[in-house]
């Protein structure tokens, strides 16, 4: 089990929050066409290594997260606001 470390609530396990994806998509401007939102929604990677992802603490404070994992072995660098940026 993974241990997040919220910036608001402190130390919790990972059953108290859901994953709610990747932090790295950006949504596409208003005129890009249907095919260019069809691609945002749907198509996803699937990265091995370090990632940058989102988390919601759905048992706690109720706040998104952004969150740095391994997705390998699972390891967590790093957690902070949506407005943060990993260091």
């Amino acid at each position: 089990m993974h241990r997040i470390a919220c910036p608001h609530c402190g130390l919790r396990d990972e059953a108290e929050f859901c994953y709610r994806g990747d932090a790295t998509l950006a949504r596409p401007a208003p005129d890009a066409g249907i095919d260019a939102f069809v691609a945002y929604v749907y198509d996803r990677d699937n990265p091995r290594g370090w990632h940058l992802e989102w988390w919601h603490h759905v048992q706690g404070c109720r706040r998104v997260l952004k969150v740095r994992r391994d997705t390998l072995t699972h390891e967590i660098a790093w957690v902070g606001t949506p407005a943060e940026a990993p260091p």
